[in-house]
């Protein structure tokens, strides 16, 4: 028997208010809400990367550092870290540059989960 994985992705992430993190995901990261099961404290938004979603699970208290640090690519960096400068988003300190091969930028939702935003270098 193979795997046969599948084209969709969903990202979970421990919060500790769904509707204000729903809004912050919302504002942020551009996503849109798909929907909403406050019976189980779940709710699942779609990202702007087709078949990538974020699901939120609504917890007394979000777990900090450790685990995975999901990656989004991006057209222009610097227009991404000016997006959360706007929004007054965490970051971890100036966009890192890799030379040849990525520039990167570290920031954190509401509940201190770890994001990153991408550039790759242009090549020859």
């Amino acid at each position: 028997m193979t795997l046969e994985i599948r084209s969709e992705l969903t990202c979970s992430m421990g919060v500790t208010d769904m509707a204000a993190s729903i809004a912050w995901y919302e504002r942020v990261m551009g996503c849109a809400l798909l929907y909403r099961a406050d019976e189980i404290g779940w709710c699942e938004l779609a990202t702007p990367m087709a078949g990538v979603n974020i699901g939120l699970s609504e917890v007394e208290s979000a777990g900090q550092g450790g685990g995975a640090t999901n990656v989004f690519e991006v057209a222009d960096i610097d227009a991404a870290k000016a997006h959360l400068d706007a929004e007054g988003v965490r970051q971890d300190g100036d966009i890192q540059h890799v030379p040849g091969l990525v520039r990167l930028i570290t920031f954190y939702d509401p509940d201190g989960n770890a994001f990153m935003f991408s550039q790759a270098e242009k090549t020859a």
